[in-house]
C-alpha cells in the first residue's frame, strides 16, 4: 500500500439484512458487499496483511460523494474478540487519582497518611512501575462487549460502576514469544474501548489475599463499548500522542493523552505473547488515563450518556440503563 493511500476506517454496520463490513471514510461509510467483498470483520483480520492492501485499494477508487454519511448509519463492534485483555494500573495520573480518591484502592499500611505523604508514595511507586515492572494483565470475558452506541446495562448488584476510556489495539497477525522491538508487526491497528468497571467488587472483602475479582469486577455483559472502527496501524502515526476524552452528560471527566502510559503497546504485546498465543482479532486494551468516576466520587446511573472519544478513532455514544 502507498504511503498516499487514503486513509480509512473498518466496521460493521448494523440494519435489517443483518451486520456487513463497511469501510469509513472520512465522514462516509461504504458497505464492502457491494463492492465485491464479502468477507466480515473477522475474516478479514485472520488474513490482514493482504486483506489491509485489498481495503486499501476499494478506499483509494471510491468516488467522493459515494456511501452514506457516517451520523445515519447505525454501528455495532467492529468484531467480537476470541480473546480481551487489559493492561491495569497503566496511567501514572489514573492510578495516582484512584489511591488519592478511593481508600479502597490504597495498599495495605497507607491508611494512616497525611495526603501529601499519600501522594509522594503512589508518585514514587507509579515512577519505579514504569521503569522496572511488567504490565499488570488480566483477562476480561469478550461477553461484554457492545457496539459504541448500544446501551450500557447497569446491573443491579454493582453500587459503583465506572468508566474508564481506552486506547484499544486489535491483533493482526498471530504472535507468540515476540520482543518488544517486533511487536508491532502483529498489531493490525487501533480502537476505542471502554473498559466499564464493578468498582465495588474489584476488590472482595472475604478473600484475604487472593487479590483483585475481575469476573466480578470487569466482565458483566455491555461492559466493554468498542468501536465505532478499526484504524488501521498505518494511520496512526503515533499512538503514544493521541488525545483521550469521556464525557458523562456533557461533562468532561477523562481529557488526557496516551502519552502518561507507562508500559507502552510494544512491551504489553512480549508480555502477553510469552504467556498465551495472541491471534488475529484479540483485543489488548491498554489502560485508563486519569479522570474515572472513582477519582471524583461519581459513578454511572442509570439515564447518564457516555460520550467517547480518541483522536482519530471515532467516537462512542453509549446510554446506561438499569438492568431489568
Amino acid at each position: 500500500m502507498s504511503n498516499d493511500s487514503v486513509p480509512f476506517g473498518l466496521a460493521t454496520l448494523c440494519d435489517e439484512s443483518g451486520p456487513a463490513a463497511a469501510l469509513v471514510v472520512g465522514e462516509r461509510v461504504h458497505a464492502l458487499a457491494p463492492l465485491g467483498e464479502l468477507r466480515t470483520v473477522q475474516q478479514l483480520l485472520q488474513d490482514w496483511d493482504s486483506a489491509l492492501e485489498r481495503l486499501g485499494a476499494l478506499a483509494q477508487d471510491l468516488p467522493a460523494s459515494a456511501g452514506v454519511a457516517l451520523e445515519r448509519v447505525r454501528l455495532t463492534a467492529p468484531h467480537v474478540p476470541g480473546q480481551v485483555f487489559c493492561t491495569g494500573a497503566n496511567y501514572r495520573k489514573h492510578v495516582i487519582g484512584l489511591i488519592m480518591g478511593d481508600p479502597a484502592m490504597r495498599p495495605p499500611g497507607q491508611e494512616n497518611l497525611s495526603p501529601e505523604q499519600l501522594r509522594q508514595r503512589a508518585e514514587q511507586m507509579m515512577d519505579a512501575r514504569a521503569r522496572n515492572s511488567d504490565p499488570y494483565c488480566f483477562i476480561k470475558l469478550p461477553a461484554a462487549v457492545v457496539g459504541p452506541q448500544d446501551a450500557v446495562v447497569l446491573p443491579r448488584n454493582v453500587l459503583k460502576p465506572d468508566w474508564e476510556l481506552e486506547l484499544g489495539v486489535v491483533i493482526g497477525r498471530r504472535a507468540h514469544h515476540v520482543t518488544a522491538a517486533t511487536a508491532m508487526a502483529h498489531v493490525a491497528g487501533y480502537a476505542v474501548v471502554n473498559d466499564v468497571t464493578a468498582r465495588d467488587l474489584v476488590f472482595r472483602r472475604d478473600s484475604g489475599g487472593l487479590g483483585a475479582d475481575w469476573l466480578s469486577g470487569k466482565s458483566f455483559p455491555t461492559f466493554l463499548p468498542f468501536g465505532p472502527m478499526l484504524v488501521p496501524r498505518r494511520f496512526v502515526s503515533d499512538p503514544y500522542a493521541l488525545n483521550i476524552r469521556l464525557a458523562v452528560n456533557g461533562k468532561t471527566y477523562q481529557n488526557e493523552s496516551t502519552a502518561d502510559m507507562m508500559i507502552g503497546i510494544e512491551r504489553q504485546i512480549a508480555y502477553l505473547s510469552d504467556r498465551v498465543v495472541l491471534m488475529p482479532g484479540d483485543l489488548i486494551c491498554t489502560g485508563s488515563p486519569y479522570g474515572n468516576g472513582a477519582a471524583f466520587g461519581v459513578h454511572l446511573k442509570p439515564g447518564d450518556v457516555i460520550e467517547g472519544t480518541i483522536s482519530g478513532l471515532g467516537t462512542q455514544r453509549n446510554p446506561c440503563v438499569a438492568e431489568d
